[in-house]
C-alpha cells in the first residue's frame, strides 16, 4: 500500500526547485497571500529550524524575531502558494532539529557560517 502511496506522488504532485537547505540555513521564503481578488507576494526571512518528512508531505520550519517575540511558521515544500525561497546564509550546527535555539537570546543566538 506504502509502494502505490509513493507512485502517486512521485508521478502526480509536481515538483519545485528549492535551492537545498537545512537547519541553521537562513533563508527568505516569498508566497502568495490572497486578500479578495488581490494577490500579493509576502516572504518570510528567518533561521531553519527543522525539515521534516519526506516525499510530498514534507515540511520545514522557520523561526524569525519580531521585535522581542520569536514567529515560526511551518510551510509545507509543496505548497501552492510558493514561489521562491533564497537561501541568505548556511549555518554551521550539529543537529537536524535546532530546538534548542528557541531559548537563546543575544549574542548566544548567533549560528557560525558554514564554509563553502
Amino acid at each position: 500500500m506504502e509502494s502505490l502511496v509513493k507512485f502517486v506522488q512521485n508521478e502526480f504532485v509536481a515538483k519545485k526547485d528549492f535551492p537545498e537547505f537545512g537547519a541553521g540555513d537562513t533563508i527568505t521564503v516569498f508566497y502568495e497571500i490572497r486578500e479578495g481578488e488581490k494577490v500579493r507576494t509576502q516572504f518570510f526571512r528567518g533561521v531553519v529550524l527543522q525539515r521534516r518528512g519526506s516525499g510530498s508531505s514534507e515540511t520545514f520550519t522557520i523561526r524569525k524575531m519580531s521585535g522581542t517575540i520569536g514567529v515560526e511558521r511551518i510551510f509545507p515544500v509543496n505548497l501552492p502558494a510558493l514561489q521562491k525561497i533564497e537561501v541568505n546564509k548556511r549555518g554551521k550546527v550539529r543537529r537536524a532539529r535546532i530546538y534548542y535555539f528557541r531559548g537563546l537570546t543575544g549574542k548566544k543566538a548567533r549560528i557560525k557560517e558554514r564554509r563553502q
